[in-house]
């Protein structure tokens, strides 16, 4: 077969023209150091605050200390992965999860990544996690109860939506039972519960998941966990997670 020569021609004019290099700037740092969770980090003098870092091997982080010559970064995924001499790049995302209804009945970790093995969410809308709290006179008043299920407390000490309420006592007398109960309690209704489980063991979560499953409650409520497995950042960031 014959190759013509003016056909190669056209061909790579026709490549050239539609050839579009897209020009990105990535800003690339260095880990001096790493250990206990912890990464310092030099040469990433544009991160900002709380903004989410990506590890050569796929290891994910969050900048912390913002200092003149390093950032210092906590890890929140395996730090085996991460160690002297490895590459960071910011991302120029601030550290945001997932929400809306679709999170209803899932269970996620701190990230905001479905861990419950029934697929991706199917939300676009997100929150960040670090946020300036509104002022006293700016909230809303404390107005409308919140109904516990048990008489003894909705009686004589009524909890009211907005509030924050410290159950206290030592192990095995019933903390996590009461939370649950008042979370099964909310059936039907138009309260969104969000558990969040700090440090406890993935089959203790598991046991409270089925329980709530039991009852009927998951359809309005949202599980975080940072298992007692999972790094010390992860459960640091969970109960922010949680409020977002």
């Amino acid at each position: 077969m014959a190759i013509r020569a003016e056909e190669i021609t056209k061909i790579i004019r026709d490549q050239i023209k539609d050839f579009d290099a897209g020009l990105v700037v990535s800003e690339v740092g260095t880990v001096v150091s790493a250990g206990d969770g912890i990464a310092r980090i030099h040469g990433l003098s544009g991160v900002g605050a709380s903004e989410l870092l990506e590890f050569e091997g796929g290891v994910t982080g969050m900048a912390l200390n913002l200092e003149e010559d390093s950032v210092g970064a906590v890890l929140l995924g395996d730090p085996a992965g991460v160690k002297e001499g490895t590459e960071v790049r910011g991302t120029g995302r601030v550290n945001e999860v997932s929400v809306g209804e679709a999170m209803l009945g899932r269970v996620v970790n701190a990230l905001g990544n479905p861990i419950d093995a029934r697929g991706g969410i199917a939300t676009d809308a997100t929150e960040l996690v670090e946020v300036i709290a509104p002022g006293v006179a700016m909230r809303q008043a404390v107005n409308v109860p919140v109904q516990t299920g048990v008489k003894a407390i909705d009686s004589m000490v009524p909890v009211g939506r907005g509030q924050r309420e410290l159950i206290i006592g030592d192990r095995a007398t019933g903390k996590t039972a009461l939370c649950l109960d008042t979370i099964i309690n909310q059936r039907g209704g138009d309260l969104i519960c969000i558990y969040v489980a700090i440090g406890q063991r993935a089959g203790k979560v598991a046991q409270t998941v089925a329980l709530l499953e039991r009852y009927g409650a998951m359809e309005h409520t949202i599980v975080v966990m940072a298992g007692a497995s999972d790094p010390a950042p992860m459960q640091y960031l969970a109960p922010y997670s949680g409020c977002a």
